[in-house]
């Protein structure tokens, strides 16, 4: 058994207020609360996946954001949906989180509309950015790579593989997964768009 919030070391850990917001009393491990969110982060792909025919700009705005958070998060944790207020070992200054996100998304709307990169680079890029800018107290990986699979898939795309494997887990994927993000920081997006679709 572990810790009940017990994060992967290269995980951004959860502040004390935000460990209150556990909604469900029966997690008490680790693997409880991975279980959880696991359940309900197939309930809100399900739900964004619902609205077949998603246009790439019903995607790409704050109000979309925060519903797929709150509905991925949202039977674990009480501010799912709602931005971090905290700071991070990771991502910027939580008060610039609403302009960085607006201004991520209309970057992302420009891309399409002017076929700066291929489909794949693009979704890849929102994701990297997403995880940079790290909007939430958890979940920001699994948001920002559902909301990649989403806008590649409004795209015409096919959804990615993120090495085929679970990301939470610690080991030889997330570390390759960790890697690739720390080489789009460096400004070479090629080993995550790579890894995406490994």
């Amino acid at each position: 058994m572990t810790d009940l919030f017990q994060e992967p070391d290269d995980a951004t850990p959860l502040e004390p207020e935000e460990r209150e917001g556990l909604l469900q009393s029966w997690i008490t491990h680790r693997s409880d609360l991975n279980e959880a969110e696991q359940e309900n982060i197939i309930k809100g792909a399900a739900w964004a996946r619902g609205g077949r025919g998603r246009k790439p700009a019903n995607l790409l705005n704050i109000g979309f954001a925060l519903a797929l958070h709150k509905r991925m998060f949202g039977e674990v944790w009480k501010w799912a949906g709602t931005f971090r207020r905290t700071p991070r070992n990771i991502g910027i200054d939580a008060y610039r989180i609403p302009m960085e996100m607006a201004a991520l998304f209309d970057n992302v709307r420009y891309w399409i509309e002017h076929e700066t990169y291929p489909p794949d680079e693009i979704a890849i890029r929102l994701h990297h950015q997403l995880v940079a800018i790290h909007p939430f107290p958890n979940g920001n990986g699994r948001h920002s790579r559902l909301m990649a699979d989403l806008l590649i898939e409004a795209l015409g795309g096919e959804p990615f593989s993120w090495g085929g494997g679970a990301l939470a887990d610690t080991g030889e994927l997330r570390t390759r997964y960790i890697a690739a993000l720390k080489a789009a920081d460096d400004h070479n997006i090629e080993p995550l768009l790579t890894f995406a679709r490994s």
